[in-house]
């Protein structure tokens, strides 16, 4: 699976309320909408900034606080091809993949808003155009793999008729 787009840089501790905050989480199912609002806490005009693609590159610890699905929904439903990261919250990692967005984790020292970047999740590898540089990204488990190109661990397990492992 290879990405591309413009990188949209955040700081360390993003967490799910500052992703989506609970003023709209709580109102409405409607992913379109919840959408609209992703990362306002942190910067109100980021709806506008994103084009299909484009990554949202954090430091580390991304997606701490509340374990609800509508993070990663959301964050996939605005655009966003993956969030890479220096790391995670292991409850955000797993709502990710869950719902087919692809999480990277490596080092995002190198990144700046703006860089065109590509992501080869299957070689491990995110390429900074801007910067002509490669940095290793912790490669996925196969099985990650599938349940992202298949859309998510529902869609998954309702196309193989429950998990497929090889």
């Amino acid at each position: 699976m290879r990405l591309s787009g413009k990188a949209h840089r955040f700081g360390d501790d993003v967490n799910t309320d500052y992703i989506i905050s609970g003023k709209y989480k709580f109102k409405t199912l409607d992913m379109a909408e919840l959408a609209r609002h992703v990362m306002e806490d942190l910067d109100p005009d980021f709806h506008g900034k994103i084009t299909r693609g484009d990554f949202i590159v954090a430091g580390r610890n991304f997606g701490c606080g509340s374990s609800r699905e509508q993070a990663p929904l959301a964050i996939k439903h605005a655009g966003i091809s993956a969030v890479i990261a220096d790391s995670f919250a292991r409850i955000f990692y797993r709502n990710a993949i869950n719902t087919g967005l692809p999480v990277v984790e490596c080092d995002t020292s190198g990144v700046e808003p703006g860089d065109e970047l590509e992501v080869d999740l299957g070689a491990g590898i995110l390429c900074n155009r801007t910067r002509n540089t490669e940095t290793k990204i912790t490669p996925l488990p196969p099985v990650m793999l599938k349940i992202l190109n298949d859309g998510g661990l529902a869609v998954h397990f309702r196309k193989h008729g429950g998990f497929d492992f090889e």
